[in-house]
């Protein structure tokens, strides 16, 4: 193992890409690496080990993950070059041949890298680590520490669905997760540390316990008990797995916020069964009026990807008039991308780029317009809101309970804080609201 005589007293430097999973990963391999003497690299400094945690939902993702690496390695040619997460899982031969990669490591070995570091100074040559997808079992802890205010904890692993778009399957694996108990653990060591907020990250949260008798719903209801953490929030979670039950007792929660994401991917059912999905677009609309009836404050986020392998002009016309029906609170919206070895290539309707383009803009408007009405509702009105850390020369900026970002006056001491703030004007379109502290 890594000690002082070979890599300890060394510096890396860490860079990610994709999802809060892959943060939180990032935030424990760190945390693993300073540990072992290596901290993260100062400015000025030489970079001993640059760490890529990469992402592969889109080809875009694929192509900047390959420039970034290739930048590392012509910035910083005497740095041991590591490459990890889902690119490397799915293509780690190309990553392998890009010149001053040292190791790749697949999407479940990314707690193993120092063991990876230390056969590397034994040998100096590239090597792959890659574990074959039926062979993926094992569930990774991680919570993510980037500040003291909020924290990212994974809970689950892996998808078992297989929509028709999507190679996450393929990099991540199986469904798995962790023991409530487990979780619990690292909740009350994020409140020992003073964090307040927790965000549950996964996959496929909703799947939490599958072949276990436990369920995501117990495993929130046991969070919920953890003394010192004042909000948890639900990453994400696909319609089918929210259930009502669970909605109507987040509205009475002592410490999950009214907040959700909820994918929605593609509003025409026709285009839903040809993404296999797991629901309708009625199912949906039950959930969002559901939220809305016993929160009628609550954020609600939704995924949306447009352009699809067999979305014609006629089921776009009507996923937008569907979406626009929603009384949702803002879009995260997505162009499709074509992924080797993916259903979706069956399929014969191909959307040319520059409607996919075209299409993205026009849902992007109709979020801008969500965004900025949900937040108008709270213009006049009080909401606690978490206050982060204050950069030099700026506004203190935190969140409230539903999600709405809001910039005060800088008080040092209100930071890692809940306070009242009274809400004011919408700015950039919704992104932000001008508050004033109510103390």
């Amino acid at each position: 193992m890594i000690d002082n005589s070979t890599f300890g007293n060394s510096t890396a430097l860490f860079h990610t890409f994709g999802c809060k999973l892959n943060f939180s990963e990032t935030s424990s391999v760190a945390r693993m690496f300073s540990e072992k003497g290596i901290r993260r690299v100062q400015s000025g400094e030489t970079h001993d080990i640059v760490v890529v945690n990469t992402c592969s939902v889109t080809d875009v993702a694929d192509k900047k993950c390959r420039q970034a690496i290739n930048r590392f390695a012509r910035l910083y040619p005497e740095a041991v070059i590591v490459v990890t997460g889902c690119y490397a899982q799915l293509k780690s031969d190309e990553i392998a041949a890009i010149h001053g990669v040292d190791i790749v490591a697949g999407t479940d070995r990314k707690l193993e890298l120092l063991d990876y570091l230390d056969r590397w100074l034994e040998n100096r040559r590239t090597e792959s680590y890659i574990t074959p997808l039926t062979d993926i079992r094992k569930f990774d802890p991680s919570c993510s520490r980037g500040d003291r205010t909020r924290y990212f904890l994974k809970v689950q692993d892996g998808c078992d669905y297989w929509c028709s778009y999507c190679t996450i399957p393929k990099a991540r694996g199986r469904s798995r997760s962790g023991t409530i108990e487990s979780i619990v653990d690292q909740a009350r060591q994020v409140a020992e540390e003073g964090g307040r907020e927790i965000v549950l990250t996964g996959v496929n949260i909703g799947d939490f316990g599958k072949g276990r008798d436990d369920t995501f719903f117990d495993l929130i209801k046991a969070l919920d008990n953890v003394d010192g953490i004042e909000r948890y929030r639900i990453s994400s979670i696909e319609p089918n797995l929210l259930t009502d039950e669970m909605i109507e007792w987040v509205a009475s929660s002592r410490r999950f916020m009214p907040h959700f994401h909820i994918p929605l991917q593609a509003g025409s059912d026709e285009v839903l069964r040809l993404m296999r999905r797991h629901y309708d677009t009625a199912l949906f609309r039950h959930r969002v009026e559901r939220i809305r009836e016993v929160m009628p404050h609550a954020f609600i986020g939704v995924d949306l990807i447009v352009g699809a392998r067999g979305e014609t002009d006629e089921l776009f016309e009507r996923s937008r008039d569907y979406v626009e029906s929603l009384d949702i609170s803002r879009l995260h919206v997505f162009p499709y991308s074509e992924r080797p070895g993916t259903r979706a290539l069956d399929i014969d309707y191909v959307v040319p780029q520059e409607v996919k383009h075209r299409r993205t803009n026009v849902m992007l408007r109709i979020s801008e317009h969500k965004l900025a009405d949900f937040a108008s509702r709270f213009s006049g009105t009080v909401r606690p809101v978490l206050l982060e850390h204050q950069r030099p020369r700026r506004p203190m900026t935190g969140f409230t309970d539903n999600y709405l970002k809001v910039e005060v006056k800088p008080v040092a001491e209100y930071a890692n804080k809940v306070v009242p703030v009274m809400l004011g004007e919408v700015i950039d379109n919704g992104d932000m609201m001008k508050g004033r502290i109510e103390l």
